[in-house]
């Protein structure tokens, strides 16, 4: 295999060098100083942040209640992190560092995902509704396969794909990553398709709903099942109207809980066909269900069950009467956590990615998600109108 060859396997697990080609000299010379992976994607997950707070459009849009800020950090991360790898401004040796990085983070983040869910939630919206949004799951995880396959998608992104456009977008395609054993590519393509696809609904749906004049109530369900993201849901429900927004949240909160179940059956249909491809059928429970699941179904529950503590302090009398005591939610205050690593995650993921490889695929998964983004948007349209008109 030629230099050139061994030379293109960049991509996720750092630069080759070949041993002839390596100058005798090197191993002599005194070595760069550089910025390791981990100081990089810091720095790139301080700018993500000064940049999600910009005071103006995109990033801060006016609201009804004040404003919105509808591009989160995570996302100004990876791209970030894509173009600082693109650029050449992170160092060979960094890179594997970036990988250790995200596989000791994910499962933290995941289970501090489930601070934030309600399964209490699911009941409230009436049986119909909560028809709609279990079909609409199907419809859209499925549909990412099916288009994926006929398009010729690397297949657990395809996957991912499915399940970020059927529940919660990025965070959904973390929590499913290590069950699948994806590359950190196959993560990278169906984060970004799924980001940008919802993006585009975002500033679409509303626009669609004024030329069709629908109804609140209706928009919200819409909305609600078919945009990938929450902070993309409230935007376009409030765009359209305070009810609208306030229904469509609910029932995109209802979808993000259905994430736990939905993970179990991922887990059960992926560890039967590995066992299939192996020649055997024999599932280990302990395979199928790792220990950052049973954690964030714990935080979950907890969280419904309103078990989280909330921290008091009380500070010196010397201290201002003002903010002498003072509370903390630990939910919050975890789920605030949980947005940091999932930041971080993605700019270590974006400094990782070579973009020359994730443009010879991400056309294919980028139609397979338009494909299955637009299967989605009209099946819920179609059972609206079916079940709700």
């Amino acid at each position: 295999m030629g230099a050139d060859a061994l030379q293109s396997f960049d991509s996720m697990e750092g630069l080759y060098v070949h041993p002839i080609l390596t100058p005798t000299t090197a191993a002599s010379a005194t070595p760069a100083r550089t910025l390791s992976g981990f100081s990089i994607a810091g720095i790139i997950t301080a700018f993500s942040y000064a940049a999600h707070y910009l005071p103006f459009a995109p990033f801060r849009i006016p609201a009804d209640s004040g404003f919105r800020r509808p591009v989160s950090a995570a996302i100004i991360a990876i791209i970030l992190g894509l173009a600082a790898r693109g650029l050449g401004w992170a160092p060979p040796q960094s890179l594997d560092q970036c990988k250790r990085l995200v596989k000791r983070l994910m499962p933290l983040l995941i289970v501090l995902t489930g601070a934030g869910l309600d399964l209490a939630l699911i009941p409230a919206i009436g049986a119909k509704t909560l028809g709609i949004i279990v079909a609409c799951i199907a419809i859209a995880f499925f549909s990412a396969l099916l288009f994926g396959r006929l398009i010729g998608t690397l297949p657990k992104t395809s996957i991912l794909i499915g399940v970020g456009t059927a529940i919660c977008g990025t965070s959904a395609i973390i929590a499913a990553a290590p069950i699948l054993d994806a590359e950190d590519e196959d993560i990278t393509l169906s984060v970004g398709t799924v980001n940008l696809l919802g993006l585009l609904l975002l500033f679409c749906f509303p626009l669609i709903a004024g030329l069709f004049n629908m109804r609140g109530n209706d928009f919200g369900v819409w909305a609600g099942t078919s945009i990938h993201a929450v902070p993309q849901v409230v935007a376009a429900g409030f765009a359209h109207s305070e009810r609208a927004g306030t229904l469509a949240t609910l029932v995109k909160l209802v979808r993000v809980t259905l994430l736990a179940p939905f993970l179990i059956l991922l887990m059960f249909a992926y560890a039967r066909r590995a066992g299939k491809e192996a020649g055997r059928y024999k599932i280990q429970f302990s395979r199928m269900v790792p220990p950052f699941l049973w954690g964030f179904l714990l935080m979950a529950l907890l969280t419904t069950l309103q078990a989280v503590p909330t921290l008091s302090f009380r500070l010196a009398s010397w201290a201002p009467e003002a903010v002498r005591e003072f509370q903390i939610p630990l939910a919050g205050l975890l789920v605030d956590g949980g947005n940091v690593l999932l930041t971080i995650v993605m700019a270590a993921m974006g400094l990782e990615v070579n973009l020359r490889t994730m443009s010879k695929v991400g056309k294919q998964a980028l139609v397979t998600g338009l494909a299955a983004c637009v299967t989605l948007s009209l099946f819920s349209w179609l059972m609206i109108a079916a079940l709700l008109v």
